[in-house]
């Protein structure tokens, strides 16, 4: 298992941090220009819910972002030290009464932009999968 793994404190401003990351992935594995923003997208997205909603941006805990690659298939776990949430209770942002909530953007974002996603862990990890050709 190739797992190549980031831990970034649960602080805003180490978001930043994602980007690097996925780029330096991209071009070891050549990761096509059409699948990378989706890739960001979904990463960033994950790693801002895990420090908000997870870790309450604890400073002192951590999240924890692992790729692994397996055949046609890359794979990213983004796990924090939050007590998990249930994604069926995540409101959908697309009905008409949360339109202007501020909640589920990110979850709905990773799904549309993923081809997989599964959380494990009660919640606390989520793992988006993307094929690749």
């Amino acid at each position: 298992m190739d797992c190549n793994t980031l831990k970034i404190p649960s602080q805003p401003e180490q978001i930043r941090h994602i980007e690097t990351y996925v780029k330096e992935i991209a071009a070891k594995h050549q990761i096509s220009d059409e699948l990378y923003p989706n890739i960001l997208i979904s990463l960033t997205e994950a790693v801002n819910n895990a420090i908000i909603h997870g870790n309450n941006n604890d400073g002192n805990k951590y999240v924890d972002i692992c790729f692994d690659k397996k055949d046609r298939m890359i794979q990213f776990k983004v796990s924090d030290q939050g007590q998990g949430f249930n994604p069926n209770n995540v409101p959908d942002p697309t009905l008409p009464e949360n339109l202007e909530c501020c909640g589920g953007r990110g979850v709905f974002l990773i799904k549309q932009l993923s081809d997989r996603v599964n959380y494990h862990d009660e919640g606390s990890t989520v793992e988006i999968c993307f094929d690749i050709k």
